[in-house]
């Protein structure tokens, strides 16, 4: 081969390889960010959302977690391809964008999503719910100091579940009716006979009977009340929540608070309407069957400091005697 063709073909492969080169060393189109916040249908953030982009290729998956902001950043997304955001939360039906096609160094924000709860979801924990709080007071209602006296007020389960309006009345029924609550009225109505002691009924079969009567009435109008009718207004929990565990300072506080503090149906501490209402109130009902000389503004406000002081008395030896003898506390806690 001649020199001058020799040099030509060397300067002619140089050139293919120098363009082969170039080519394969292009650089590649610069990828776009997809930016936005997670929140619910109030405006509320919601963070440790999972946020997905997808597109036609295994390769153009991408993820990310909200923030406690709620916010989220899915870089390498690549131009010119499409994709779909998915966004899932606990609690909260799946989000998903239209297609998003980003040009080569787009950074996008996703300004219109919002994730609206989960009905179905919603609705298992709520039937899991109410089942859970049936169950807890179908053994609260075995609950008996001794074995005898029932001792249904008392929730010894750490677990909180609040009451739906159904188990509240129940609750109250099954204590109003009691054999024992109805036989304690008789007693007291004889304790009380024996001893001619305010109220001033007659003697005999008659002042008995309506002894016994004022004496029931008034359980159950404070068992109602203050178990069921309020509490199913107020959305409060009638119930007694041992503590068990602390100093015994504070659990003398805790027992001696509650007459005052009630749990809410939302888990909260709140003042005990309920139960102050309820001795106010089934007090100032018995003006209506006490001895006109026995009425007046008085009893109500002397009958309702009592039961208060009663009720504390109770919580006290619900806190530190009670659980000991009162049958199912273990199988509770």
């Amino acid at each position: 081969m001649p020199i001058k063709q020799a040099i030509c073909v060397f300067f002619l492969c140089l050139s293919a390889i120098y363009a082969s080169s170039q080519q394969v060393s292009a650089p590649e189109p610069q990828a776009g960010i997809i930016t936005g916040s997670v929140t619910d249908a109030d405006g509320g953030t919601i963070p440790g959302a999972t946020v997905v982009a997808d597109g036609p290729a295994p390769t153009d998956h991408r993820s990310a977690v909200a923030n406690d902001s709620g916010y989220f950043v899915l870089n390498g997304i690549r131009p010119a391809v499409s994709y779909r955001v998915t966004i899932s939360a606990k609690g909260f039906a799946d989000w998903t964008s239209s297609a998003v096609i980003l040009s080569p160094g787009q950074q996008l924000d996703l300004t219109d999503i919002e994730l609206k709860v989960g009905a179905v979801e919603t609705t298992v924990e709520a039937v899991f719910s109410e089942q859970l709080a049936l169950q807890q007071v179908k053994a609260e209602e075995k609950q008996r100091v001794l074995g005898i006296i029932p001792n249904f007020y008392v929730s010894y389960d750490p677990q909180f579940v609040p009451l739906t309006t159904k188990l509240k009345y129940q609750l109250a029924l099954r204590t109003a009716t009691d054999a024992v609550s109805i036989g304690g009225a008789a007693m007291l109505a004889g304790i009380n006979q024996a001893a001619g002691r305010s109220p001033d009924y007659v003697q005999g079969a008659k002042g008995y009977g309506q002894r016994f009567g004022a004496a029931y009435a008034g359980g159950v109008s404070n068992i109602l009340i203050g178990g069921a009718v309020l509490p199913s207004l107020l959305h409060q929990d009638p119930r007694y929540f041992y503590q068990g565990t602390g100093t015994k300072k504070s659990r003398a506080l805790h027992a001696i608070s509650a007459p005052f503090v009630a749990k809410g149906d939302n888990g909260r501490w709140q003042f005990n309407y309920s139960s102050v209402g309820g001795d106010l109130s089934s007090s100032a009902l018995s003006n209506l069957y006490y001895p006109p000389e026995n009425r007046g503004p008085g009893l109500v406000f002397s009958n309702a400091a009592i039961i208060t002081g009663g009720r504390i008395a109770n919580a006290l030896a619900q806190e530190f005697i009670l659980h000991k003898i009162t049958s199912r506390a273990k199988d509770h806690q």
